[in-house]
């Protein structure tokens, strides 16, 4: 239910109310297992830095990290008590028993079903993600009076390991690299920076890929720091492998898309997803709609009605089927 800054009316609460319209659809048949719709808060980590902190609730994964805290200093188990929440009761909110499976549904955010004119896709796999803290410290310095030479300029070397992120990112397939935030210390137009901060967000499908790609960029940044006589310290704040869906529940989706008269090919998430962590307990899927301007996180995020139709078509002959076969 939450977003990032600046972001769309699609992402996330799109999936909610999906559900929801499934549900409802429902109603009045009859179903051999419990159908239960699940709204998820902090799946994107802007606040805290982590990401899944509601669904990871559900794998009793999420007490660990009661403990971080946000930019204002605002713990998670503390804003879970300003709204009113008792972190001691999430023993509770673990999946017991037997589960029959989880389905998201999710706009794609990139190009892959617009280029296919499709309106929906089967998801194969969620990229797997790392997110990295890299802190550069150098020397404060006179801009006017310190030669090239005797510079301790953090802030290029941060910069030199952004723009290598980049670079190997666009010769590797699949791969995605990011440097979305970057702070330079003390900020003044006349100050060589003695400090720099950047985040470093990597993906890819398939694990080994990525593990060979951040080991590469980490020596690289280790190497930039050295020649600048700057000190770099690495705070590794995530690592999610790479998760597979379910093969039955992809087998469902794409029957129920071929019944009710939808092309749904595969494709692959470079985002993560709460379904990501639920698979952990449980078989899990998504299913995508088509982003028309293939674009995410930002304003100009669409959905267009015809392909929500068609998604809540197949959520509904999905479940229909699973019925079916009795929750198989």
């Amino acid at each position: 239910m939450d977003t990032v800054p600046n972001a769309g009316a699609f992402d996330g609460v799109l999936g909610v109310t999906l559900a929801f319209a499934v549900a409802a659809a429902l109603r009045d048949t009859p179903l051999p297992f419990a159908l239960e719709l699940l709204a998820f808060s902090e799946e994107e980590g802007v606040r805290f830095g982590v990401p899944f902190i509601g669904s990871r609730a559900l794998t009793g994964t999420l007490e660990p990290l009661l403990t971080l805290e946000d930019a204002r200093g605002v713990s998670v188990r503390g804003a879970l008590e300003a709204y009113g929440l008792d972190p001691a009761e999430l023993p509770g909110a673990r999946v017991g028993g037997p589960s029959v499976g989880f389905l998201e549904f999710h706009i794609e955010q990139g190009p892959v079903l617009q280029a296919a004119g499709a309106s929906v896709g089967v998801v194969s796999a969620i990229a797997g993600q790392d997110r990295l803290l890299l802190d550069f410290v150098g020397q404060a310095s006179h801009a006017g009076t310190t030669p090239m030479a005797h510079r301790r300029d953090a802030l290029a070397a941060a910069a030199r390991f952004a723009v290598a992120a980049e670079d190997l990112a666009r010769s590797v397939p699949g791969l995605v690299a990011t440097v979305g935030v970057m702070t330079a210390r003390p900020g003044a137009i006349n100050v060589i920076p003695g400090e720099a901060h950047c985040t470093l967000d990597i993906r890819h499908e398939h694990d080994p890929v990525r593990a060979g790609a951040l080991d590469t960029l980490l020596a690289d940044a280790r190497r930039f720091a050295g020649e600048r006589g700057v000190t770099l310290t690495v705070t590794h704040k995530m690592a999610q492998p790479a998760v597979p869906m379910a093969p039955a529940f992809r087998g469902g989706l794409r029957r129920a898309a071929s019944q009710v008269g939808q092309l749904a090919p595969d494709l692959v998430s470079g985002a993560g997803h709460d379904a990501m962590i639920l698979a952990d307990v449980m078989p899990a899927a998504m299913l995508f709609l088509r982003s028309p301007n293939a674009l995410s996180h930002h304003p100009d995020e669409m959905a267009e009605p015809a392909d929500v139709e068609a998604a809540l078509r197949v959520g509904v002959a999905f479940v229909q089927d699973l019925a079916a076969r009795g929750g198989r």
